[in-house]
């Protein structure tokens, strides 16, 4: 609880002998002075702690005190009723500055929550929901203003998140949530730039430069050759897989949403619902055999796949719920097919693009990679592809060691 009370502070006196009006915050016993007008000592009522009225400027500085003290008694009063717990540095601050900073945390992103669910990204609001919670678990559900969210705090919350056993790149993630909402509240005027957290010598967020690790030709062949059930849940895995793999690693949402009417003279007409590009793709004669396993399976829904036949695409939330459930089941299956096809690695579904860049290697242009990805910039492929080709990396070091 924080005490306020305006006073004259007698203990510093300037040179012409006037004293300081000051506004006195006590938290805890422990004082601080916000000092806002000087005048002589024979000019202050000590009785109503006010400026005489024989004082020329008496109602200007007496409007001052009580305006400056009913701005604190208001910032307390909220940030005890949002559960926020200001130090006196920061509550001075605001006072000096008139600021009421009614925003907090919280509010800017239940704000930004709500806004991805009206544009219905549905995937990303969920995901970055639990990356919220994760910080609020770290306040113990207390609300902030966006100047208490400074270094000292941010680096307290990241050994807390190493205590929890999180990765260098899910520490990354939850960072960047915190600093995405910090500058949309700059950006709508709700925080201030000069508190900003991030940045030059302050708070830098790095993502770890991860391996990617892909399928070879050969392990590929292990998989195409696998004696599996026909028509059973680990066949459809292993197909769908394929034919992901086959287009140079399309998108399990593309995958599984893919319908007869996207496929037209052995070519694939689609569009990526990552980022609504379209493209289209010639299908190699392995997808095209892929596709011939299903023909006999058509039904109403359309779709190529059946993963997705009992979801209604007019609920985009319902479909990508959907999407979500088929990739963990699609995922456990895989690895039971690595284990059948004695294949070491970790294979998820995202692994067939993974894989498709490491058998590419430098076989394919940089720019005709960059269409098969779907990149917008050439710069991501040659970034994306650098994990796998190392063919000139290996050739410098045998040249080295060939004496």
């Amino acid at each position: 609880m924080v005490s306020t009370k305006i006073l004259l502070y007698k203990s510093k006196k300037k040179a012409n002998g006037e004293f300081p009006i000051a506004l006195r915050l006590i938290k805890n016993r422990k004082p601080k002075y916000i000092f806002l007008d000087y005048i002589n000592e024979k000019d202050w009522d000590i009785k109503r702690n006010k400026v005489k009225t024989s004082h020329i400027h008496s109602a200007r500085i007496n409007n001052l005190t009580i305006n400056k003290l009913a701005l604190a008694n208001n910032l307390i009063l909220e940030a005890e009723a949002k559960n926020i717990d200001l130090n006196l540095n920061q509550l001075a601050d605001r006072i000096k500055n008139n600021r009421s900073d009614s925003v907090t945390l919280f509010k800017v992103a239940q704000e930004y929550f709500d806004e991805l669910n009206k544009l219905e990204n549905y995937s990303t609001r969920t995901t970055y929901i639990t990356k919220f919670e994760t910080f609020k678990n770290f306040l113990n559900g207390q609300d902030l203003f966006f100047d208490q969210i400074d270094v000292p705090l941010l680096n307290k919350y990241i050994l807390y998140l190493k205590s929890k056993g999180c990765s260098d790149n899910t520490t990354a993630n939850r960072l960047s949530l915190l600093r995405t909402l910090y500058n949309r509240a700059i950006r709508h005027g709700e925080a201030e730039h000069k508190n900003y957290p991030f940045g030059r010598g302050k708070i830098i967020i790095k993502r770890p430069n991860g391996l990617k690790i892909g399928l070879d030709a050969y392990e590929i062949k292990k998989i195409e050759t696998l004696k599996l059930e026909p028509n059973t849940p680990i066949w459809d895995a292993r197909n769908a897989f394929l034919f992901s793999f086959y287009l140079a690693g399309i998108r399990i949402s593309d995958t599984l949403t893919m319908n007869w009417g996207n496929i037209k003279k052995n070519r694939l007409y689609y569009t990526m619902r990552k980022n609504d590009k379209g493209d289209s793709l010639e299908l190699p004669e392995k997808a095209i055999e892929i596709l011939k396993l299903y023909q006999t399976a058509k039904d109403q829904t359309n779709l190529i796949f059946p993963y997705l036949k009992s979801y209604s695409f007019k609920n985009k939330k319902e479909v990508l719920n959907g999407i979500s459930y088929a990739n963990q089941k699609i995922n456990e299956l895989l690895k039971d097919i690595a284990e059948l096809a004695m294949i070491d690695k970790k294979i998820t579904f995202h692994i067939s693009r993974h894989s498709f860049g490491n058998i590419a290697g430098d076989k394919i242009p940089v720019q005709m990679l960059q269409k098969l990805y779907r990149h917008s910039d050439i710069s991501t492929t040659i970034g994306y592809q650098s994990h796998f080709d190392h063919s000139k990396t290996d050739k410098a070091l045998n040249n080295v060691l060939d004496f």
